[in-house]
């Protein structure tokens, strides 16, 4: 019997010299904004701060690229992102007519890929776990998405593990909280665990190997007859101009163009990105010291570095699963040990027990649920665990722990406060709805189509 958590409550969660005006960016919808690029005496510092942890690089080891600057977005080879392979992409993710494998036939087109990875929660799920076929409602943010109580368990695609966030996949070569999917890089050596997984062995990266393996999993259809009745053949014929008719309209180009439209879902409208590009008016004072603690004595960047703020490791932080919940029924299910063992689970190796892949820190204040378990509910819960090192996780031993997780550092309550507001506010990219479609070729609700999702996006 499959073992998964059913949530019955889901958590909702200075002055300058020279002033000009100029767009953030040419994804900006020409907007323009007051920008100061004379930095005070607090950005030198925070500078410096920068140029110590990266060998002299700086703002630029830390800096995005615009989304359509493909050139500069990390691909794979496989896979080169085009434009057409991203507008297809970004279209297919969002339509809820790709649910055409539903377990329940009433469930057909109701779900997406953006069922659990949408904007509003920062394109993670907006709870606690994310529902694709078998949920009801969206709420404002996804946190109103429930389990429907009338579908047979069996037929509900709930996750047993916190959706991540599709931002900055592009600097990820593995995907999942366990990295399984992926078959370059981090994954050499794992070779004799991808037996149900042979896109691995194609070569394809981490990305791509998630977006053609998700059709799978989650029950999605993509095939002739979809190009064809929902007026996608045009579109899939741009984008792989050089693929085989017969190949064309299939569950292997949907993925790669999917994997291509997300390589290009970068935050790159943060008042962080912002202020690394020379904007220094872009965080505020509070956010400045913020950012010195993260790259400083709070030391966040040990693990959080890079343009996306992650790192391609895995570490046992001992933080809580979903079974670790009063607010949630646990169903037998054999497999979900290795689920809780995070890359262990994956690799079978004891020394990776209890590890999981580092997360990106942008958006995180949209989603309002943090940790692979979804135990936390804000970014100050998250901080002060780390700053008080005592596991959640019993089941962890001690000397599995990261030292990072054990190094304790000591920081006033005003430093905490400033380090928060730096991850909330200063990581928070404010117009991710640029990455979504005005409407998808179906002309169904999206990023679900259930009757009560119909009601909470105002579609019906």
């Amino acid at each position: 019997m499959k073992k998964l958590l059913l949530c019955f409550t889901i958590f909702a969660l200075l002055s300058c010299e020279k002033d000009e005006y100029i767009p953030l960016d040419n994804e900006a919808n020409d907007t323009a904004i007051k920008t100061n690029t004379t930095p005070s005496d607090l950005d030198i510092k925070l500078l410096n701060k920068l140029d110590s942890v990266t060998d002299g690089i700086g703002p630029a080891f830390f800096t995005l690229p615009n989304s359509d600057d493909y050139a500069n977005i990390p691909q794979d080879p496989l896979n080169p992102i085009t434009l057409k392979k991203v507008a297809l992409g970004k279209l297919l993710f969002h339509e809820t007519a790709t649910g055409g494998n539903p377990k329940t036939a009433s469930n057909m087109a109701t779900y997406s890929c953006a069922s659990c990875h949408h904007a509003a929660a920062g394109f993670s799920s907006g709870n606690r776990q994310g529902i694709g076929e078998g949920g009801i409602g969206f709420g404002v943010k996804g946190e109103g998405r429930a389990f429907n109580n009338i579908i047979p368990v069996a037929d509900i695609d709930i996750q047993p593990i916190r959706s991540p966030t599709i931002l900055n996949v592009a600097y990820q070569d593995v995907m999942l909280w366990n990295g399984q999917f992926g078959g370059t890089g981090t994954n050499a050596g794992t070779e004799a665990n991808w037996t149900n997984i042979p896109e691995n062995f194609i070569g394809f990266q981490g990305v791509e190997v998630q977006a053609l393996k998700g059709q799978d999993v989650h029950r999605l259809l993509v095939n002739r007859d979809f190009a064809r009745d929902f007026g996608y053949r045009r579109m899939f014929n741009e984008a792989f101009p050089d693929v085989p008719r017969e190949e064309r309209f299939t569950r292997e180009t949907a993925g790669l163009a999917i994997a291509a439209y997300e390589r290009t879902v970068l935050p790159n409208q943060s008042p962080w990105q912002r202020w690394l590009k020379g904007d220094y008016n872009a965080l505020t004072n509070k956010e400045k010291r913020g950012a010195r603690l993260f790259f400083g004595k709070a030391k966040c960047f040990k693990c959080h570095t890079g343009p996306a703020l992650n790192d391609k490791n895995f570490y046992a932080l001992g933080m809580g699963d979903f079974d670790d919940s009063g607010n949630a029924i646990v169903l037998d299910d054999t497999g979900f040990p290795n689920v809780k063992r995070g890359r262990g689970g994956f690799t079978k190796k004891p020394r990776d027990y209890y590890k999981f892949k580092t997360p990106t820190l942008y958006n995180l204040i949209d989603n309002g649920i943090f940790g692979h378990g979804g135990t936390f509910t804000s970014v100050r819960d998250v901080v002060e665990y780390k700053l008080n090192g005592i596991p959640e996780n019993n089941e962890v031993p001690q000397e599995q722990l990261h030292r990072l997780f054990t190094d304790i550092q000591e920081l006033t309550e005003n430093q905490i406060s400033n380090l928060v507001l730096f991850i909330e506010n200063g990581l928070r990219d404010p117009n991710l709805m640029r990455y979504v479609p005005d409407q998808i070729n179906s002309g169904n609700c999206f990023p679900n189509n259930d009757p009560a999702s119909q009601v909470d996006l105002g579609c019906s």
